[in-house]
């Protein structure tokens, strides 16, 4: 596995080390649980896997350039590593309401086969080619689409951090 991809991986485990079933669904009033953040990332990571099959079976990467606001964002979060907060999840990604432990399981299934694919795209188009537009980032390389999923993992996993100690607090007062 990439280095990136491994870095996501590897967040994963740490936030979710240990987590019961009960505590994979706990959720505060009106956001997501831990597994509904795990579910969201699995979406993700599967789109990722579409689009590029989709790329490698038509032997074709992305079919437009980038919009100037598309490479702005594209160079803050894939380039320089920044995620904004407070953005809202497109609804392709958005959880559907699986159990949390099959959330947990198909992740690190769906991270695989995305470095894979990826590195597929890479080795057949380029290491400079956009491959696939991102919904909000638009068209954006292998190294880009690595470091994105890196960058937001990351992003999460602090999410899952908090909800540990908002789960803590909770059962300490209660």
């Amino acid at each position: 596995m990439c280095p990136e991809l491994k870095h996501a991986l590897d967040e994963i485990d740490a936030a979710t080390a240990g987590m019961t079933d009960q505590e994979l669904g706990w959720r505060p009033e009106g956001k997501w649980s831990t597994g509904d953040i795990l579910e969201h990332l699995a979406l993700a990571f599967s789109g990722t896997i579409k689009g590029a099959q989709m790329a490698l079976d038509k032997n074709s990467p992305r079919k437009r350039e980038p919009t100037f606001k598309e490479r702005l964002r594209a160079m803050v979060v894939a380039d320089l590593g920044y995620y904004p907060r407070g953005r809202t999840s497109p609804e392709m990604v958005k959880p559907r309401g699986i159990p949390p432990r099959e959330a947990f399981n198909s992740i690190r299934k769906n991270l695989m086969a995305m470095d894979e694919l990826i590195g597929a795209c890479e080795q057949r188009f380029g290491g400079k080619t956009r491959l696939l537009a991102h919904p909000v980032l638009g068209p954006i390389t292998a190294k880009q689409w690595r470091r994105f999923h890196r960058i937001h993992t990351c992003h999460h996993m602090r999410q899952i951090r908090g909800l540990r100690e908002q789960m803590r607090s909770a059962a300490a007062s209660a």
